[in-house]
C-alpha cells in the first residue's frame, strides 16, 4: 500500500508536531538528538518490572496462559498471537495483534483476558495507578477476572489519562477481529503490583463528560490525519510549537531551531496558550511584545495572565532570563536558616536528605549534612535514614527556640519534598524514629518552611523557565558536575549502589553528595540574592 500509515496506541498522547515529523519521508535522514540516558533506563526498568509481573501471575494462575515473547521478530509474535486467540486462551502474555489495516492501527498488550463474552485488555506500568482514598475497582493482583472486581475502600484512581487511552486502542483493534468483550473494560497493574485497577473506559469522567474512548477515538482520527498527510507529502496539519514534551525529544533540535527562526509565541507562553495566540494572529514573540497588556487578551489563557505574557515576550527579547513583578523582593529570613534537598530515586523512595545549616551558633556544626542510605531501593533502611534526618532537624529547630532565636528551613518547589516526608512517614509507621504524620503535618504548615519556588513564581516573570539550574546562575551560582541534572543522579545512584547486579560504585555516591551539596548551596546563593541584591533586576513595568 502507498503512504500506508500505522499508529500504535502511543500516537494519541505524543505531540503532533512529532507525529507528523515520525511520518514525513523527507525526514528519516535528518539526525535526530540522541535518546535521553534516563529514558532508555525507563524503558530497560519497564522491561524488567513487566517480567516480574509476568512470572508472578503466571505461577500463581498455572495453566491457560500462552506466552508471545517481545524477543520474536514481528512476524511471528503477530503469528503466535493469532494462534492463541483463535483456541481461545484464558491468558495470553505479550499479545501482539494483527494490524487493524482498515483503521491504521498497530499494537499489542502485556495481558488479554478471556471472559465468557471475548477479551480484554490488561496493561503493566511502572507507575502508581492509585492513591490513598477509596472507590477505585480492583481485583487481587492474580486476579485477572474483572466480575470480581469490587470498590476499593483503601484506593482510589491516581489519574493517568495515557493509560486508558492505552487500553481504548486495544479494545478498538479486538472490536475489529470480533474478539472484544462487549462490555469496555480493561485493566491496569503499576509498580506497586499488588492489585489490578478496572476502568470502564465508557464512563463520563474526561472534560465534558466524555469517555476515555470517545477520547480516543477523537484523538486517533486527528493523528491518523496529521500521519497521513506527512506520509503523502501534503500539506502539515501540525507546525511546530514549543510544548512540555519538547524537553526529552529527539525531534527538539529540527523544532527548536524552526521555532527560534520564527521567533514563535510558544518559547514564552504555555503550548496550548500559543496554538490559541496563533489563531489570533500573534504568532510571534514579537507580536505578543508589541500588545498593550492594560487591555483583554486576544484569546483567554490558561498560563501568565496576558500581562505577564506581554512582559515574558518583552524580557525574552530583551534577553532577559528575570524581571521582577513586584516593585521589592521579599524572602521570610531566620537566625538560623537550613536549606533542605531530597535525592529519590523514581517512586521507590527517597535515599538521600542533604541540609545545609547557616546563621547563628545555637552548637551544632554549621555547613553540610547528608542523611543517606546507600542499600538499593527499596529498602528499610531507608527508615533509618530519614529519622536521622529528621532527628537532627527537630534538634536543630529546638536548640533554635530554646536560644530564644528564629529559625526556617528552605527547598525549591516544596511539592517534591512533601511528597516524600509524608510518604515516608507513612509506609515506616511505627519504625524508631519515624514521626508520626501530624509532626510533619505541623512543620509543613508552619511559617518555617519556607518554598523558595513560590516566592520566584510569585516575584519574578522568567522568560527561559524557573527550574533552579536556570535560575540560580542569575544569583550568580553554578555546580561543580558539568553533567548536574535530575536525570543524571538518576545514573549515579544506578551505579552506586549495584543496582543492575554491578558492583556498587562508591565514587558515585560521592558525585551524588557533592551534587545534592551543590542543590542546597544554590538555594543558599539565591535566597541570599533574593535578599540582597535581586533589587537591581529590571522591573516588567519598564521593559
Amino acid at each position: 500500500m502507498d503512504h500506508e500509515v500505522l499508529l500504535d496506541a502511543g500516537a494519541v498522547t505524543r505531540c503532533r508536531r512529532r507525529v507528523h515529523l515520525d511520518h514525513d519521508p523527507g525526514m528519516r535522514e535528518v539526525p535526530r538528538a540522541p535518546q535521553d540516558p534516563s529514558a532508555a533506563q525507563r524503558i530497560a526498568d519497564a522491561a524488567a518490572h513487566r517480567e516480574d509481573i509476568a512470572r508472578r501471575l503466571i505461577a500463581a494462575t498455572g495453566e491457560g496462559w500462552a506466552s508471545v515473547p517481545r524477543e520474536l521478530p514481528v512476524p511471528d509474535r503477530a503469528a503466535l498471537t493469532e494462534s492463541a486467540l483463535a483456541t481461545k486462551a484464558p491468558f495470553i502474555w505479550g499479545a501482539l495483534l494483527p494490524v487493524d489495516h482498515d483503521g491504521g492501527r498497530r499494537g499489542g498488550v502485556e495481558v488479554l483476558v478471556r471472559t465468557a463474552a471475548g477479551y480484554v485488555p490488561v496493561l503493566v506500568v511502572r507507575h502508581r495507578i492509585t492513591d490513598r482514598g477509596e472507590g477505585a475497582m480492583t481485583t487481587g493482583l492474580t486476579d485477572l477476572d474483572p466480575d470480581n472486581a469490587t470498590p476499593d475502600p483503601a484506593r482510589k484512581v491516581r489519574s493517568h489519562p495515557r493509560d486508558q487511552l492505552r487500553l481504548a486502542h486495544i479494545r478498538r483493534m479486538l472490536q475489529k477481529l470480533g474478539l472484544a468483550d462487549p462490555r469496555a473494560l480493561g485493566g491496569v497493574i503499576g509498580l506497586d503490583a499488588d492489585v489490578v485497577l478496572w476502568h470502564d473506559l465508557t464512563a463520563p469522567t474526561w472534560p465534558g463528560g466524555r469517555g476515555a474512548l470517545d477520547e480516543y477515538d477523537v484523538r486517533f482520527a486527528d493523528r491518523l490525519a496529521v500521519a497521513k498527510a506527512a506520509a503523502a507529502g501534503d500539506e502539515p496539519l501540525a507546525e511546530p510549537s514549543r510544548v512540555l514534551e519538547c524537553r526529552h525529544c529527539q525531534w527538539w533540535p529540527i523544532c527548536g531551531d524552526q521555532l527560534l527562526a520564527a521567533r514563535d509565541v510558544s518559547l514564552v507562553v504555555r503550548g496550548e496558550d500559543g496554538v490559541e495566540l496563533r489563531r489570533a494572529g500573534v504568532s510571534t514573540v514579537d507580536k505578543l511584545a508589541a500588545l498593550d497588556p492594560a487591555e483583554g487578551p486576544p484569546v483567554p489563557l490558561t498560563g501568565e495572565s496576558f500581562g505577564n505574557s506581554v512582559m515574558l515576550a518583552r524580557a525574552w527579547l530583551a534577553d532577559l532570563n528575570v524581571v521582577r513583578k513586584v516593585d521589592r523582593i521579599e524572602v521570610p529570613r531566620a537566625d538560623v536558616e537550613v536549606d533542605v534537598d531530597m535525592e529519590s530515586f523514581g517512586d521507590s523512595g527517597a535515599y538521600l536528605w542533604g541540609c545545609l545549616l547557616s546563621g547563628a551558633d545555637i552548637g551544632v556544626r554549621p555547613g553540610y549534612h547528608a542523611f543517606a542510605t546507600w542499600e538499593p531501593l527499596p529498602t528499610t533502611d531507608e527508615a533509618r535514614s530519614f529519622a536521622e534526618f529528621w532527628g537532627w532537624l527537630t534538634e536543630v529547630r529546638q536548640r533554635t527556640e530554646k536560644a530564644g532565636l528564629t529559625f526556617r528551613a528552605y527547598c525549591y518547589n516544596a511539592l517534591a519534598e512533601n511528597r516524600w516526608l509524608f510518604g515516608t512517614v507513612k509506609r515506616f509507621a511505627g519504625e524508631d524514629g519515624i514521626p508520626p504524620r501530624s509532626e510533619i503535618q505541623s512543620f509543613v504548615d508552619s511559617d518555617e518552611w519556607v518554598d523558595l519556588f513560590q516566592l520566584v513564581s510569585d516575584q519574578f516573570l522568567c522568560s527561559h523557565g524557573k527550574g533552579l539550574k536556570v535560575i540560580a546562575p542569575v544569583a550568580g551560582f553554578s555546580w561543580r558536575d558539568p553533567e548536574a541534572s535530575g536525570e543524571a543522579s538518576m545514573r549515579w545512584y544506578r551505579d552506586a549502589v549495584g543496582l543492575d547486579g554491578d558492583e556498587p560504585r562508591p565514587e558515585q555516591a560521592e558525585r551524588i553528595l557533592r551534587y545534592n551539596e551543590d542543590d542546597v548551596l544554590a538555594t543558599f546563593t539565591l535566597r541570599r540574592w533574593m535578599t540582597d541584591e535581586a533589587q537591581n533586576v529590571p522591573y516588567m513595568g519598564d521593559l
